[in-house]
């Protein structure tokens, strides 16, 4: 194993000499004067072994934009209370939602910015909230979880919703009415599951969702599940095996029948 990841470091290192020394001829040479492409290619071999590291380096800093948003509100919690940190948060997110009894939406404009004014309203709980294509997971979730009217929750192409953050809306059982899980790639059937504890849900949406292997049979099970349920998003024929034509049954049982006439 050992011996492995040294050669797999000693050719790692080849490359990115061999890589250096081909752009220093480059840059050496007389001929042509080195382009911006080649002078930066130069400047990132002094960082970067190969494109992997680039690649390791982008995930890391994607992990930490996540972590970062996703933070609890501690703060504004106990200086604000609930429902501002809530907003708040769901803001920093480029999110929108609504306060019950109101019909204005707070949302941010397309720089991230936003007002505050609703800070004006620190006892009005959140009634609509719309995440759809942030980076909310179950630990942001935690700034939510005392917005006990949070009746409507769009979550459409979240790519860090998973199972486990379908298991933290059980927090939501007695207020939430209709859920949208549209093309969040990362919920399975198990996490579907979870749902049983949503008792006042009335409209789910679950389009989208690559790791379902048999959307339609997941449909009928999830109704079943939730009786007062309107499903949505998917067919009740999507994955399900489709019935052989008339001709290809009776070609079937034709063979069949020839097969236990020569056995005779």
């Amino acid at each position: 194993m050992a011996a492995s990841l040294l050669s797999q470091a000693m050719k790692r290192c080849s490359a990115h000499t061999c890589a250096a020394v081909a752009v220093r001829r480059a840059l050496s040479s007389g001929a042509a004067t080195p382009s911006v492409f080649t002078r930066f290619l130069l400047k990132l071999s002094h960082y970067f072994y190969d494109v992997e590291n680039i690649l390791d380096w982008n995930n890391w800093l994607r992990s930490q934009a996540v972590v970062r948003k996703n933070r609890l509100f501690g703060y504004a919690q106990k200086n604000f209370g609930n429902n501002v940190a809530a907003a708040y948060y769901i803001l920093t997110l480029r999110g929108s939602f609504r306060f019950a009894g109101q019909s204005e939406w707070f949302r941010p404009d397309s720089r991230g910015r936003f007002s505050y004014d609703f800070m004006n309203t620190p006892d009005a709980q959140i009634e609509e909230v719309d995440l759809s294509g942030t980076l909310i997971n179950h630990n942001g979730l935690e700034n939510l979880v005392k917005q006990n009217k949070l009746q409507t929750l769009s979550l459409r192409g979240c790519p860090e919703v998973d199972d486990w953050f379908l298991a933290c809306l059980h927090v939501f059982g007695e207020s939430l009415v209709e859920l949208d899980l549209s093309h969040c790639t990362r919920i399975t059937v198990g996490g579907l599951a979870a749902l049983q504890n949503l008792r006042k849900l009335e409209r789910l949406h679950i389009s989208g969702l690559p790791r379902l292997q048999n959307p339609g049979l997941v449909r009928i099970l999830l109704e079943e599940m939730l009786p007062h349920c309107q499903v949505t998003g998917v067919e009740y024929e999507q994955g399900l095996i489709q019935p052989d034509s008339p001709e290809q049954t009776e070609d079937h049982h034709e063979a069949s029948t020839h097969t236990g006439l020569r056995q005779l």
